[in-house]
């Protein structure tokens, strides 16, 4: 719920200046115009190793999820199947791309539907042998392990598992209709995180123990011990394990789906910018980043490694790089839109030339930086002292490895570029290039903001 708050006030700040400047790169570009260069540019590559990366988990996550069903298949066959549907889903652009994901998350949506459902008849003793469960397991073995290191530990789990949330803005340059259809994106978050996890983990908190052993096996991508599937099973329901697994493999190559657009539009708008090789900067007839999806898609051959005896370590290091740099992204989009509402009241404009407003304003982005540098803080306390060991070396860069990455990477930009200014004047600050242009209507001014007709401004911002 944290996190989610987090990045409701973020993914609003994100649609604002995607409206307003729908360019090729949206956050990355942000960063780079309205705060510093060189913060952008190990913002950006640091966010696109990220997605690389993923890619070759996500692959061997959806083929262990098969196992489910057959053992005896070797994971390298399902890897290659779901390897191939990825390149064909690419060769359709960004058409493929929300085609793909707009089935895949009808599916999700009704798989989350129907598990919330489940779940509360569950608790109320509907079904199972388990009779009425109430708050029970919240009392015992209790809601919170290994006291306040274990609350800090789950913020760069839940990083994760929130990433991707702010491709909305990538897809701003590729969009026929931003005004349009970036608002209504943004307003979607909102119920994504209330339902998808506020609501569902929730529920699966009050029917799964914390203590339940099998719990202990749920590392990785085993989904035989995903807390849904043993929820299910602590019911007694016998089918529904298998139809939840299904939803699960979706669920997985919907992320590795996510990993092929988020990283190859990164890599090529920051090599249109300068900041990466030239090749990478190259898009064909149809709007492909075809050197991108290349790389993209050799990085996804790393999944292969899953059929060595070392393939947890590889996987452990590969998502070192992804969890903790979500934090650096969405610290810096919130630090981008407070730049940009100083320079563009700096410069003369006002807030009704807009033709999105950010619902939690500049307010919402101060929020959203100061609780992204706390998280970031705790995982570094956490890392630095982990539950149940000693500070060493290894664990430490285990979860912290992406913060020495974006300080090379910041540091090096800032030598190579010769530019030590720390960041961008407000007067000096572009707000015009790639800016829809603004035509204010006096009849479509929007109402002063007062205490009386919050309610209904709250209704609009949401739906």
């Amino acid at each position: 719920m944290i996190i989610g708050s987090m990045l409701l006030c973020t993914v609003q700040a994100l649609g604002e200046l995607a409206v307003l400047f729908p360019v090729n790169g949206a956050f990355f570009t942000y960063i780079v115009r309205f705060v510093d260069p060189s913060l952008g540019f190990a913002v950006g590559w640091d966010y696109a190793l990220g997605w690389l990366t993923v890619l070759p988990f996500e692959l061997t996550a959806a083929g262990i999820t098969i196992r489910f069903w057959r053992e005896d298949l070797n994971i390298g066959i399902w890897i290659a199947i779901f390897l191939t549907f990825l390149i064909v889903v690419q060769i359709f652009g960004v058409r493929g791309f929300g085609e793909v994901e707009f089935v895949l998350s009808i599916i999700k949506i009704l798989g989350v539907v129907g598990f919330i459902i489940l779940g509360i008849i569950i608790d109320c003793g509907g079904t199972g042998n388990q009779g009425y469960l109430g708050a029970k397991y919240w009392h015992h073995p209790g809601a919170f392990n290994n006291g306040f290191k274990g609350f800090c530990s789950v913020f760069v789990v839940a990083a994760f598992a929130f990433g991707g949330t702010e491709l909305v803005g990538l897809a701003a340059a590729e969009t026929k209709n931003p005004l349009k259809s970036i608002p209504q994106a943004t307003k979607q978050v909102f119920w994504r995180l209330t339902f998808f996890y506020v609501v569902s983990l929730f529920i699966l908190g009050l029917i799964v123990p914390a203590d339940n052993e099998n719990l202990l096996n749920a590392s990785g991508a085993n989904t035989k011990y995903s807390p849904f599937v043993i929820a299910i099973k602590l019911a007694g329901i016998k089918v529904l394990p298998s139809i939840f697994n299904a939803i699960i493999t979706v669920s997985v190559i919907s992320v590795a789906n996510s990993c092929t657009f988020g990283s190859t539009r990164t890599m090529q708008a920051l090599a249109e910018r300068g900041m990466g090789p030239a090749f990478l900067a190259y898009v064909d007839k149809q709007g492909r980043p075809i050197w991108g999806v290349l790389i993209q898609i050799l990085f996804g051959l790393i999944a292969f490694v899953g059929e060595s005896n070392r393939s947890g370590d590889v996987f452990n290091w590969l998502l070192a790089l992804s969890g903790l740099s979500f934090f650096f992204t969405w610290a810096s989009i919130c630090l981008a839109h407070i730049r940009f509402r100083h320079a563009w009241k700096t410069q003369g404009h006002i807030k009704a030339e807009l033709p999105y407003e950010a619902v939690f304003g500049v307010a919402g982005s101060y929020y959203g930086l100061g609780l992204n540098i706390l998280c970031m803080i705790a995982t570094f306390y956490v890392a630095l002292f982990p539950i149940g060991g000693k500070p060493n070396a290894e664990g430490f860069f285990s979860y912290y490895l992406a913060a020495p990455i974006i300080i090379a990477l910041y540091l090096g930009w800032k030598v190579y570029s010769r530019d030590w200014k720390m960041f961008v004047k407000s007067a000096d600050m572009d707000i015009t290039s790639g800016r829809r242009s603004l035509e204010i209507d006096p009849d479509n001014m929007p109402p002063p903001k007062t205490w009386k007709n919050m309610p209904i401004r709250c209704f609009h911002a949401l739906f």
